[in-house]
């Protein structure tokens, strides 16, 4: 991806462009995005925690170059869950219950110049 100057978008750039797609095609299919980049004690992290109705979602976002070989999805190996796991405890300890319905999913954002992003949304990740 190149900016408006023709100079090439660095990671950075990609990652917040990505959760900002995510965010946006989450709240298009009537979700209500609670907090972003949310960080718990103890380094737990949740890219998007979101509502659904009356389900939680805890979303890693993934950004990719359309036609990458490896997959978001395939990035969010178990030490990533663990954090993400951690955020996502601690979230449901500041509600002050577990006694209702959340998920972990992974949103895979792909993106290539000059183009509408692709979102694919892998529900119940892991």
């Amino acid at each position: 991806m190149t900016g408006p100057d023709g100079q090439p978008r660095d990671r950075m750039w990609t990652g917040n462009h990505g959760e900002r797609v995510a965010r946006d095609w989450l709240r298009s299919r009537g979700c209500k995005i609670l907090a972003t980049n949310y960080r718990g004690p103890r380094k737990g992290e949740v890219d998007i925690v979101a509502r659904d109705r009356k389900l939680l979602l805890f979303v890693e976002v993934k950004t990719r170059r359309e036609g990458s070989k490896i997959r978001g999805l395939d990035a969010v190996g178990a030490e990533k869950q663990r954090l993400i796991e951690r955020g996502a405890n601690a979230w449901l300890k500041s509600l002050g219950t577990r006694d209702l319905p959340w998920r972990f999913d992974v949103i895979e954002v792909y993106l290539d110049e000059g183009k509408k992003p692709r979102v694919n949304h892998v529900k119940d990740a892991f």
